[in-house]
This record gives structure tokens, sequence and C-alpha cells, in this order.
């Protein structure tokens, strides 16, 4: 029987700022696949990611976000900047870098942050996945996606039922109410019950009020825009609009998917992300 290197044992959660610990998912070897995951999920999201990446040869690291899952959740700010911060410390202390940085939804939009704040350090590539970007709500000069008064809704659900909150969202995931199984979608909720009730109306805020439109112009590395063209989240405007917003960028459109290509068409999106990899 092959001896374990304990010396090839990497941590589970790292420290981003004192009493913070967020966790991670560290496995196999290569060039690094750092992912961020959506709200109100967490990096386990990417379950049926992760064997594919590692047995093409890759270093699958997902980073749950504060206040999300197996990561710490304290009270203060959850804006984009924080998490955008967070990412930073733990690319920073996984040495990681020629990275190819991949958000989904929520952590799309974090992943633009990222790459304005920190001029793309530690990474060369860039997956959006269903983002919320580059604005999640309406504005007079940005005609797509929900109204404010939406999310103010969703926020004041939080706070008297969030398990209703989810439930709702579940409905409007993937492209029908029946796009996953059962299975799945037990799987899904019990990720986001596992999320802080104040992160996620706090992230909520953030989803509502941030505008990414200056952080877009400053990406030049390449692109890969994923979006389903059924997403009732983020409606695929916001993918036509990112696309014309970044430069270098490709749009790639998953017919029969909703919100949730990467469990509605796996297949699919494994395949287009380890190609662009």
């Amino acid at each position: 029987m092959e001896k374990l290197n304990t010396d090839a044992i990497r941590a589970e959660y790292i420290e981003v700022e004192p009493n913070v610990q967020l966790h991670i998912t560290d496995a196999g070897e290569g060039r690094a696949v750092v992912m961020i995951h959506g709200w109100p999920l967490s990096d386990e999201m990417y379950e049926y990611q992760y064997n594919d990446l590692i047995n093409a040869g890759f270093r699958a690291v997902g980073i749950t976000l504060r206040g999300f899952g197996k990561s710490d959740k304290p009270y203060g700010v959850y804006n984009y900047d924080k998490h955008a911060s967070d990412i930073k410390m733990v690319l920073s202390k996984l040495k990681i870098n020629d990275a190819v940085l991949v958000g989904f939804s929520m952590g799309g939009s974090i992943a633009i942050r990222y790459m304005s704040i920190y001029n793309g350090d530690h990474i060369s590539k860039l997956v959006l996945c269903g983002a919320a970007a580059p604005i999640w709500t309406q504005r007079k000069d940005f005609p797509y996606n929900l109204p404010k008064s939406a999310v103010d809704d969703l926020i004041k659900l939080n706070n008297s039922d969030r398990p209703k909150l989810l439930s709702n969202f579940a409905k409007i995931f993937s492209a029908t109410e029946t796009s996953l199984n059962e299975g799945i979608g037990a799987w899904l909720n019990g990720i986001g019950l596992s999320a802080s009730s104040y992160a996620t109306a706090q992230c909520l805020v953030a989803l509502r009020d941030t505008d990414l439109r200056p952080d877009m112009k400053k990406i030049a590395i390449p692109t890969l825009i994923i979006h389903g063209k059924r997403d009732k989240i983020c409606s695929f405007d916001l993918a036509e609009q990112m696309k014309s917003g970044i430069q270098n960028s490709q749009l790639v459109a998953f017919e029969n998917s909703g919100h949730s290509m990467f469990l509605e068409e796996t297949i699919k999106f494994n395949k287009e992300l380890l190609n662009f990899i």
C-alpha cells in the first residue's frame, strides 16, 4: 500500500484576516482553476466540475466566501470589495499564479471586481458563468434583469422566512422546476441553508446596488462568458452586455439551461471550461 505523503496534505481552511477563515477545496496538480460560487451556495456547488478538472491535469481550488458554507460567518462588511480582498489573500497564501478564475452568478460579479481592483494579479484567464453582471438590477440607462424592488422583497423574505426564500429561488434556478432531480435540489437547498442569514441579506444588497460597468473596461485577459438562454435569475441580456463590455471575450450560449447550467448541462459545461483552459 502506498504510503501517504503527509507533506502533500493541503489546508482546508485559510485565514484571510484575524478570526476569519475560509473553507477551501484544493485538489489535483497543475495549473490552478480557482472557482468562486454563487449566492447563497458554497464551493461545494462545483462537485461535478472538480473531478473532471483534476482528471484533466489541473489543480482545482474552490473558495467559499465568508458567510457561506463551511467558511466563518462574521458580522461586518459583505460587499464585493471585501470578497475580492479575501480571494487575493487566499491566492497569495497559496502562491497561485497564471490561474484561471471562474465565477458563477454573484461569484462572477466578484471575479470582475477582483480583476478591476487587483489588475488581474495571479490570473491569466477569466470565466464568467451566469454572472450577475454588469448590474443585477435595472437603472434608467440599464433596462435589464430585475427591478430593485424585487430584490428588496427577497431581503424582506430572508429576514422573515429564509427557508421559503431558498424554496422560491430553487423554483427559478433552472430552465424548469423539474430540470434538476429531487436529490440534487435537496443537496443545493442544504448548502443554501448553511449560509448565515446576515451574509445572505448583505450579499443581496451588494447584488442590488453594485454597478460593474467601469470594472469591465479594465479586463484585458481572455474571457469566456457562459450563460443559459433560459436563465430567470440573470437574464441572457446580461451576458450580451458583458460580451460588449469586456474586450477579448467570447460568449457561449447554453440553449437548454436556466441559471444552473453547470448541473443542467454538466457535460457541455465541463467541456467548454476545459477547452477554454
